[in-house]
């Protein structure tokens, strides 16, 4: 019996050690395997390194106060969109020059007016009621100007109007009484944005624009098409960025859309455009761009996914599947 009890303890050994000659090779492999895939998954991030907050270049995206720059602050911001630059030129090329020959001819003939028809110089007013020739000039001349400033204006809207590819980056901005939130469908995240103390704008390095300093920017991807939606939680509000051309009605139980994409890496601010209650001044926007590796990088910081990572995910159920 004694023997017997020795025979079958001595096979069990036997065959738990045959089993862990097995079984380890495999696990060794499968963990390699995981590990090769698990470097795929983190490469897009480590790729760019690990997101950091982008600092404000002075004077760009930015509003200009009057005494840093007299001119600039009573005129439009630089302009990093395509739609932005257009719209720029159209009004420094066409709609100034045009408004600025206009008044002045106007105050032209009106100061010939004061001087040759005044009472003293022409007491005897003439009758005439009627005259052809002028009634045809100043009827043909505002039409030649206002085709003129159609053909640009109704170009500058189409463009405005271009719908998103399918592939763009999709960030919906809701408006709440009274802060914003970003969510970003195509990369399960999700935050929500408020505006900054001054002393912690100070302590982020944007002391210059405190009171349009948020502690959580809407984050977006440069130089590649955004398909930016808006609404609203309670009342009406406007997603407004000027240095971006870009406004945009955020309307309760309705979703806008339209398509942006900005030239180059950035920190960009705005405000919320439309009266929504008492707090309507302290909504502040800020849009952080920059390259797809460094946005992908916030992505995963935020707990988010990417497509690369997506892909390399199910690489490593395939993987694990083979391996067991």
């Amino acid at each position: 019996m004694r023997q017997a009890f020795d025979r079958f303890q001595l096979g069990f050994m036997a065959l738990c050690a045959a089993f862990m000659l097995f079984a380890l090779p495999q696990s060794a492999m499968a963990q390699d395997a995981s590990e090769v895939v698990a470097e795929e998954i983190v490469a897009p991030a480590e790729a760019a390194g690990d997101y950091e907050r982008m600092a404000p270049t002075p004077g760009k995206g930015m509003p200009t106060s009057y005494e840093t720059d007299p001119w600039a602050s009573m005129t439009f911001q630089d302009q990093y969109s395509q739609d932005g630059l257009y719209a720029l030129w159209m009004h420094d090329r066409i709609l100034l020059p045009v408004i600025t020959v206009i008044s002045v001819f106007v105050l032209l003939l009106l100061l010939y007016v004061i001087v040759k028809f005044n009472r003293r110089s022409n007491p005897n007013p003439s009758r005439t009621t009627h005259n052809t020739l002028i009634e045809v000039i100043w009827t043909v001349v505002p039409v030649i100007i206002l085709v003129v400033i159609a053909v640009p204006s109704i170009t500058l809207l189409a463009r405005q109007y271009e719908e998103p590819p399918e592939d763009a980056v999709t960030v919906k901005a809701v408006g709440y009484q009274w802060y914003w939130g970003y969510e970003y469908p195509d990369h399960d995240v999700e935050i929500i944005s408020n505006m900054l103390s001054k002393e912690e704008a100070v302590a982020s390095g944007e002391g210059d624009q405190f009171q349009m300093a948020v502690d959580n920017r809407m984050v977006v991807p440069a130089g590649v098409p955004i398909r930016l939606q808006t609404t609203a939680a309670d009342v009406i509000h406007a997603f407004a960025i000027p240095s971006l051309w870009f406004k945009l009605d955020a309307v309760p139980g309705r979703l806008n859309e339209r398509m942006l994409v900005i030239d180059e890496p950035g920190v960009y601010y705005g405000q919320c455009s439309e009266l929504c209650g008492a707090l309507h001044g302290y909504m502040p926007i800020t849009v952080e761009a920059l390259p797809m590796g460094e946005f992908e990088a916030w992505v995963v910081e935020q707990g988010g996914t990417v497509s690369g990572a997506e892909v390399a995910e199910t690489d490593v159920e395939a993987t694990e599947e083979a391996a067991a």
